[in-house]
């Protein structure tokens, strides 16, 4: 099949042209070899078979050396060569000298300090819905930053077509895969995830059945605010604080499950901040998934749909940002006030994004919107935003007022 490009291209290149070594890590499934591939010079696959890490330990020069960049696919398993790739970098460190791929972050490394701050990490994501439909999108996130208005744009996706989406996933392999197999391949996964892929990293008794039950609690959950005990409360086991500490631990070394932080602006105002972070799972269609939802029956309740709609909304802006030093956030108080997505860029100044499945919801968005920036925040401290969005499941993109638009989700790119 041929190859699709990814937002995360451009910046990979421009990493490799700078830094001798990237790591690009990102869910089981998400692209990262093909993507690597399109970069490398030469490659190895750690995982083509059980020898290759016993190669590792007898002969790492074999496995290091090659045209750069070099791929080491999944270097994860073999612990043995990360002192050598180290000194490798010691001694010549030249950009773009190696690629390394992984599904997983193993909690040893964690403690190879040395290893870790020498490899600089561009986090991979299923695809964006913009680069499943395989166009151009016309509305440039980075545009807006710098003042771009959104003039004669729509969309082609109808509602329908946006449930099946929903349903579907950003897996690049499913892009010829029709509804119904796209589902079954989602479920699947929760499968292998709750049966496999946590057996070797949870630190508690690997037990499926109750992995399973707390991703199911996370896609209940999904885009709302959550606590370890509120999670622990909502399993039907009623895990406790510690278990499900250990799971998510597991499942944010598998990059399935990915909090969004709550932002601590300063306020004119008393009103006090919320701080939980809000859940999302690596693609919403694991939410889907985990709670039973086919295309109909996502498109029949909006409700539950508006939840998905907007973990797809928070899924791409991450896509979106991934590499550029901007910071993701979502704001809640306790008057009530959310909203979706807050953009923290490098430079300090900010963004807000609000969520609305449907054009006839862009009022509200809109109110909820300046609400945040005329009766909220301490401008004088954080200055006023780069611009306020509403992105939509609808079909009309438009600059509603000064540095304010409404965007359809499908027309959105980097």
């Amino acid at each position: 099949m041929e190859y699709l490009p990814r937002v995360i291209d451009d910046r990979l290149s421009r990493w490799l042209r700078g830094q001798p070594a990237v790591r690009l890590e990102g869910p089981r499934g998400c692209g990262k070899t093909t993507t690597a591939l399109q970069h490398a010079g030469s490659a190895v696959h750690l995982d083509a078979h059980a020898g290759m890490t016993e190669l590792a330990q007898l002969d790492p020069d074999r496995i290091l050396t090659g045209r750069a960049p070099r791929l080491i696919d999944e270097w994860r398993l073999a612990p043995s060569l990360w002192p050598q790739l180290t000194q490798r970098l010691d001694d010549q460190a030249l950009p773009g000298r190696y690629l390394l791929t992984s599904s997983a972050t193993p909690l040893e490394y964690r403690h190879h300090t040395r290893e870790a701050a020498r490899l600089s990490v561009l986090r991979m994501r299923t695809m964006t819905l913009s680069e499943r439909l395989g166009a151009q999108a016309p509305v440039s996130l980075a545009g807006l930053a710098y003042g771009d208005r959104v003039t004669g744009v729509r969309s082609r996706l109808s509602y329908t077509q946006l449930a099946e989406q929903a349903v579907r996933g950003g897996w690049p392999e499913l892009l010829d895969a029709d509804t119904d197999a796209a589902i079954s391949y989602n479920a699947g996964y929760l499968q292998s995830l709750a049966h496999t892929d946590l057996k070797t990293l949870v630190l508690t008794r690997h037990q499926p059945d109750r992995i399973t039950d707390l991703l199911t609690a996370l896609a209940r959950h999904t885009a709302a605010d959550i606590s370890l005990a509120g999670l622990g409360h909502d399993t039907q086991a009623g895990l406790a604080r510690d278990t499900v500490r250990s799971y998510l631990d597991a499942l944010d070394r598998l990059h399935v499950w990915e909090p969004q932080p709550a932002w601590q602006p300063p306020l004119n105002t008393r009103a006090r901040l919320r701080h939980r972070p809000r859940a999302h799972l690596a693609d919403p269609a694991l939410a889907c998934a985990a709670l039973g939802h086919d295309a109909d029956r996502l498109a029949d309740d909006p409700d539950q749909f508006a939840t998905i709609f907007t973990a797809m909304v928070i899924h791409d802006l991450r896509v979106y940002l991934e590499g550029t030093g901007a910071q993701l956030w979502h704001y809640k108080d306790e008057t009530g006030l959310a909203i979706d997505a807050i953009i923290q860029y490098p430079d300090g100044r900010w963004a807000a994004l609000q969520t609305s499945l449907g054009d006839h919801h862009t009022i509200d968005a809109e109110i909820a919107l300046e609400t945040l920036r005329d009766e909220r925040l301490d401008l004088d401290q954080i200055g006023q935003p780069r611009y306020l969005a509403v992105i939509t499941g609808g079909t009309h993109a438009t600059t509603i007022r000064n540095r304010t638009h409404a965007i359809p989700l499908a027309t959105l790119t980097a």
